[in-house]
């Protein structure tokens, strides 16, 4: 089974929420406190408190800033030197006590935002001057978010849309229209569906779609699914109902019959390793694997891997694919399958015993002897492959004659 962090973005999405609803998911907050105290930067605090929101209970994360911080945060919005660019920030994280998956997260957000805000300005990325993305409490929400998605062992995730509401807002730009260039740019280029409302403010902030879209999101959920765990972020605005955003680790639940077909166009592996591959597919629980010769672009001699697998042995499959070939992606649908009934039989002959496969299907009815075993008993006996096999195969016709008879 595959489990999987499903953002339900009714109330759209910020870092903050984030940050609430995965410590409300049970990330460790031991993690999140060693991170921030490793920051070295001076002047703020976090609390994390269970309140409400219109009746609805969740985790409020709040950054608060020591007023000398809050003056030098704003002298960050009015000399364009003092601002911080996206190198300062790299350092901070470089600094910071986290994993390497966590440090290399929070840097893919930051590098979202910034090259959204660059494209929303015209300017190059370098000279991005980060206002509110680069101000301490959403430094400490992008970090704090990265520690505990990589905390909670999150590997696929599920955004099926973030509400976002209309109008204008103010920001350090002057007055934008909501959704702001900076989250359209991200939903745009990450393909995050946005949801309009009549809610005359912002709902989805740059923070916000941009830890969502460094996470490589699918957008629909599996036909059904287990609910393992819920958290519950809670947002500042008051909307007029509950603002919240909410996260569920599901699992999802396959039909145990189900058959899928997996593929894939490669050009750029070995014999050698096509070989290795189909042995250590088959060994993940593949029914059937084969390859076909293809041309692909730039007119390449390829190959086209096709398998035909299990749903509980889908994930297995998937891993050996890229494991053992250079492939980058796959392709996969749900098939159904007609098989004829079958069964292994045990023949007598006069020297010795082979297995054979009899298959029917209504009035058909088919013999094949085993190939090892034919092989195994000519081998022994020092009588021909090709005698052994006939043989065999007309014992069990007479077998099945006389049993249907």
């Amino acid at each position: 089974m595959t489990k999987y962090l499903y953002f339900e973005g009714k109330s759209g999405i910020s870092g903050d929420m984030t940050v609430a609803c995965l410590l409300d998911l049970g990330a460790n907050r031991e993690v999140l406190d060693k991170a921030m105290a490793s920051l070295n930067l001076q002047g703020f605090d976090y609390c994390v408190e269970r309140k409400s929101s219109y009746s609805i209970s969740g985790l409020d994360f709040k950054v608060c800033l020591h007023h000398h911080e809050e003056q030098k945060e704003e002298n960050y919005h009015h000399h364009h030197h003092e601002h911080r660019h996206l190198s300062d920030v790299y350092e901070i994280i470089e600094k910071a006590d986290m994993s390497a998956k966590a440090r290399n997260l929070a840097k893919d957000i930051f590098l979202i935002v910034a090259q959204a805000e660059a494209k929303a300005h015209g300017v190059p990325i370098e000279e991005v001057h980060f206002h509110e993305v680069g101000a301490l409490d959403s430094i400490v929400d992008i970090i704090s978010a990265s520690v505990l998605l990589d905390d909670l062992a999150i590997d696929k995730v599920i955004v099926t849309g973030l509400n976002e509401g209309k109008g204008e807002i103010m920001c350090q730009h002057g007055r934008l229209p909501v959704p702001v260039p900076a989250v359209l740019n991200i939903a745009e280029t990450y393909q995050i569906p946005l949801i309009p409302t009549e809610n005359n403010t912002e709902m989805v902030t740059p923070t916000g779609i941009a830890i969502v879209a460094a996470l490589n999101p699918q957008n629909s959920l599996p036909k059904a699914y287990k609910v393992l765990k819920t958290g519950v972020g809670l947002g500042k605005r008051d909307f007029g109902f509950a603002n919240f955003l909410r996260t569920m680790i599901i699992e999802d639940v396959k039909d145990e019959d189900a058959l899928y077909v997996l593929e894939s166009n490669i050009d750029d592996c070995s014999p050698e390793l096509l070989a290795l591959a189909m042995e250590k597919i088959f060994q993940a629980g593949a029914y059937d694997v084969h390859f076909e010769p293809c041309y692909m672009k730039k007119n390449r001699p390829a190959y086209m891997l096709r398998l035909i697998v299990p749903a509980d042995k889908l994930e297995a499959a998937e891993y050996a694919v890229f494991k053992y070939t250079t492939t980058i992606g796959l392709r996969k649908y749900p098939v159904e399958r007609t098989c004829m009934k079958r069964k292994i039989v045990k023949i007598k002959l006069g020297f010795g015993e082979v297995e054979v496969k009899v298959s029917s299907y209504q009035d058909i009815v088919r013999v094949q002897p085993e190939y090892e075993s034919v092989k195994k008993l000519s081998e022994a006996s020092g009588k021909d492959f090709q005698f052994i096999y006939n043989a065999a195969q007309n014992e069990a016709l007479k077998q099945e004659d006389k049993n249907n008879g």
